[in-house]
């Protein structure tokens, strides 16, 4: 069962946790490329704000962004701040996340996010969490998969296998880390494959983030996932 109230704390570990990081860099350094292609550090960080921001949105009851072209419009304009603006930003924006969360009675009603996906409101917590690590990650400062919570790992794994259950183009898949298991893709027709691997390594593959060249594969050549 979620538990809202331990995911709320989990963001703010996270969150002090990438706040800390990213005080330590420069205005030269927010400049740089990140790990996602075409954006620089700077764009994750505003992301990151902007997402926030958007949450608190569906909290409230409004549309978590006005559009998604307003919403890159959003990034692309915020990239460029120095440090300081972009850590008061991320703050800021974090501690108004948190005041929304606080505000909130109905915490089993369903909620609208971005492109008509709906979810519980309880389940908000842990997207924002889910934000928090893979993001610190993609900023390329040295924090990675593997330093991720072990709670935080098995339970993206969770997320995004049922996010690809039933996938039309995801054959049937069944994952491990050589102690626990997890299923994906389409429905069975055959023996599947099947994914082994770290759950670092594993949850990077499932986000996007690693190619899944650690991971070794039987029953059939390693999926092509769709984006997220």
């Amino acid at each position: 069962m979620t538990d809202h109230v331990r995911d709320l704390a989990s963001v703010r570990d996270a969150t002090e946790r990438l706040l800390t990081a990213i005080a330590k860099l420069d205005n030269a350094a927010v400049g740089e490329a990140s790990r996602l292609p075409g954006w620089t550090r700077g764009h994750v960080l505003a992301h990151l704000a902007r997402n926030a921001d958007a949450l608190t949105n569906v909290w409230e009851e409004r549309p978590m962004y006005v559009s998604g072209e307003a919403r890159d419009t959003d990034i692309a304009r915020d990239a460029p701040r120095p440090l300081d603006v972009q850590l008061a930003d991320v703050r800021d924006t974090a501690a108004r996340f948190e005041a929304a969360a606080a505000a909130t009675a109905d915490w089993s009603r369903t909620v609208e996010l971005r492109n008509g996906v709906t979810d519980s409101a309880s389940r908000v917590p842990f997207r924002r969490w889910a934000e928090m690590e893979l993001h610190h990650v993609d900023l390329g400062i040295g924090y990675e998969l593997e330093d991720m919570p072990e709670e935080f790992t098995e339970r993206e794994i969770d997320f995004l296998a049922d996010r690809f259950s039933g996938h039309p183009d995801v054959p049937p898949t069944r994952l491990t880390d050589g102690t626990r298991a997890w299923s994906t893709g389409r429905v069975a027709d055959g023996p599947g494959i099947t994914v082994t691997g770290t759950p670092a390594d594993l949850v990077g593959w499932l986000a996007g983030r690693r190619e899944g060249a650690a991971l070794t594969v039987t029953g059939g050549p390693l999926p092509t996932l769709p984006p997220l």
